[in-house]
């Protein structure tokens, strides 16, 4: 039998780093959560679809991770990378491919920013804060991939007048590809712009949310709602979610020098090229799977069918649903449960449960306490 090979060690900052692999991550949490909440939501209301997934991409450097990489849906709360990441956990579950997601600090660095106010939510579903100590500890991850979303916080806060307007690459991603020699992976969010859509942002408002630990504040149809009913701010409408796979980028092959020639205005126009190769990519999905973003019927049908489970897979019952799982998962220190959502009365012994849940509901004077405390957790600008 052949000796494996045996990989270079990384450099002594990234072995250092390397506990963030697991510091929060928690495959039983994910499993558990998908099996209990994401399901249902899936099936019903966001309906998602891989395409173009059947033969999942195979790293085509061995020692090192692929890079997906995909839009961002503008103005709405991340609803698209979580039915993604429990799609993709469903088809490949303990497979050596499923990509780990490098996020936005903001995310985890702000209470508000886990759903429904859910501690550590992020990371306890395999997410990574996007520095760059920790993007480069990752690149020597042999359990999964990786997974981001190059346009930053600038891609979640672009308005409905720029959907599906790809906007400028982080750099970072090309130049980990160029130096480990690991092909990206582009794969496109299809409909996410409907999750809110009619919704835009101005940068003043957004500097005074950020105090509060929101990265910006959507203003469309919506934003008199979230006032009025807290637990809209989570809520998302029921667009078809289609995430459609590109074809392999390789910026190495790009290059006409050494690696290590290249200047940052070199990486700059490298992340432009793959940034036009995306959207000419994306624009082509967009017309083949976007033009009937919510299908109705289908919903309609989706919820006829799954009756039994009413309301949960509806927005309004989401905040009791994820306050509830999480009373079971951490305060309970509860593993392998199911909960019974098909039960008379579940919703309301939900609530009288988590007490806390009322407050999404209570008009403006409920965001008192949900900003309080989202407050009193946020990170922002703060200590590493």
């Amino acid at each position: 039998m052949p000796t494996p090979p045996v990989l270079p060690s990384p450099p002594p900052s990234i072995q250092a780093n390397q506990h963030i692999y697991s510091d929060y991550f928690r495959a039983d949490f994910v499993e558990t959560l998908d099996r209990n909440i994401l399901q249902l939501l899936d099936r019903v209301w966001f309906r998602s679809r891989l395409i173009g997934f059947e033969n999942f991409p195979e790293r085509n450097n061995p020692e090192r991770p692929l890079i997906f990489a995909s839009n961002h849906s503008g103005m709405a709360f991340p609803w698209d990378a979580i039915v993604v990441l429990a799609h993709m956990w469903r088809t490949l579950p303990g497979q050596r491919g499923l990509p780990r997601p490098l996020s936005a600090p903001l995310l985890s660095q702000s209470t508000l920013m886990n759903p429904f106010q859910i501690k550590d939510f992020w990371k306890k579903c395999g997410c990574v804060d996007a520095t760059t100590l920790n993007f480069e500890t990752m690149m020597y991850y042999q359990d999964h991939n990786l997974m981001l979303y190059p346009e930053g916080v600038p891609g979640i806060g672009k308005g409905f007048n720029n959907k599906y307007k790809l906007q400028r690459l982080a750099s970072s991603m090309v130049r980990h590809s160029i130096n480990h020699r690991t092909d990206i992976m582009p794969f496109y969010t299809i409909n996410g712009e409907y999750l809110n859509p009619y919704a835009y942002s101005w940068e003043w408002l957004n500097k005074l949310s950020k105090k509060i630990g929101i990265p910006f504040i959507p203003m469309g149809p919506i934003v008199l709602l979230v006032l009025l009913q807290p637990w809209s701010f989570y809520m998302a409408y029921p667009a078809q979610l289609s995430y459609v796979l590109g074809s392999r980028i390789r910026p190495y092959e790009m290059i006409d020098k050494d690696p290590a020639d290249l200047t940052r205005e070199d990486y700059t126009a490298l992340s432009e090229k793959v940034r036009q190769l995306m959207q000419t990519e994306m624009d082509a999905a967009v017309v083949k799977y976007g033009q009937q973003p919510y299908r109705w019927r289908d919903l309609w049908q989706r919820m006829k069918e799954n009756w039994r489970y009413f309301p949960f897979f509806l927005p309004i019952a989401w905040p009791a649903l994820f306050r509830e799982f999480e009373r079971l998962y951490v305060h309970e220190g509860r593993r392998d449960f199911k909960m019974k959502l098909d039960k008379p009365g579940a919703w309301l012994r939900m609530v009288w449960r988590n007490p806390f849940t009322i407050t999404f509901f209570i008009p403006i004077l409920g965001w008192i306490p949900i900003a309080i405390r989202g407050y009193k957790g946020h990170n922002i600008g703060g200590k590493k």
